[in-house]
């Protein structure tokens, strides 16, 4: 047994006792590849969750847990003598040191731009020859789980890098407008026609596509900014939540406009805990 000090050495040791098929845990043994992918994602939702919230000591814990996610992978790869965790650092070790020649090397970059541009050709030249040099798409490669609007904001930076793309963002904004006029025009079509709900989502669709675009331009994450969104909603709606209990009354018993005038006193609630 390893002694009591903390490694990666011991880590790895843990997992071995985890997997062994004689001693070991009858869930950790059954795993594979697969099987623990969800995991994989919930860890890491937890990490971004830890951090947004600023929970130093729960950041510590997650990202324990998201380790040991890359350490499990990595045992299941040596048991199918595929690759093992050395091989892993060794990659990530190669690819941080290729992707950065301004640090490693004696290129220089004299803006953050030049600085993204070639961390872009670079993954460019892996994905040619990850593909044995066939050209193919840049965006070939791009995760097809990605939730979606992280995988719209990939496939936007694709296609930036290659110059296909708005050059300031009030052209960005116009195309949002552009495409609310679009959902309006489906939403409310002329001679009072039914509406075709198919054709209503994909112009929704087509506006969700133009207002990460607007994220990326104003350098914000749209996964990031929809996320605080919710958690901001959500605080508001548990403070209507116990602004109706205090009535007596229940929600189906308060007008629309009641309810909204609980909305409005939770921000301003929200605004006086900010301003303190």
């Amino acid at each position: 047994m390893l002694n009591d000090k903390p490694s990666i050495e011991k880590l790895r040791w843990i997992m071995s006792e985890l997997r062994d098929p004689d001693t070991g845990c009858p869930w950790d043994i059954q795993q594979t590849f697969k099987s623990i992918v969800s995991h994989t994602i919930e860890e890491a939702y937890e990490v971004a969750d830890a951090i947004e919230q600023g929970d130093f000591i729960e950041i510590k814990k997650e990202l324990g847990d998201l380790l040991f996610q890359v350490i499990f992978y990595s045992h299941l790869g040596l048991e199918l003598n595929e690759f093992d965790f050395d091989d892993v650092i060794l990659e990530i070790c190669e690819k941080l040191i290729r992707r950065h020649p301004h640090v490693f090397s004696d290129s220089i970059f004299a803006t953050e731009s030049e600085i993204k541009a070639n961390w872009e050709n670079e993954k460019a030249k892996e994905r040619q020859q990850k593909s044995n040099n066939v050209d193919i798409s840049i965006l070939a490669d791009i995760p097809k789980n990605l939730p979606a609007l992280s995988q719209a904001m990939k496939i936007q930076k694709r296609c930036a890098h290659v110059g296909f793309d708005w050059h300031h963002i009030d052209d960005v904004m116009a195309k949002v407008e552009e495409e609310i006029d679009e959902v309006k025009a489906e939403l409310y079509p002329p001679n009072k026609q039914s509406v075709d709900n198919d054709l209503v989502a994909e112009e929704l669709g087509d506006l969700l596509f133009a207002v990460v675009n607007l994220c990326r331009h104003a350098q914000t994450d749209p996964e990031t900014l929809l996320r605080q969104a919710n958690r901001k909603f959500t605080q508001r709606f548990y403070s209507v939540e116990t602004q109706v209990k205090g009535s007596k009354k229940g929600f189906k018993e308060h007008s629309l406009e009641q309810l909204e005038q609980y909305w409005q006193q939770a921000k301003i609630q929200e605004k006086t805990t900010k301003a303190q």
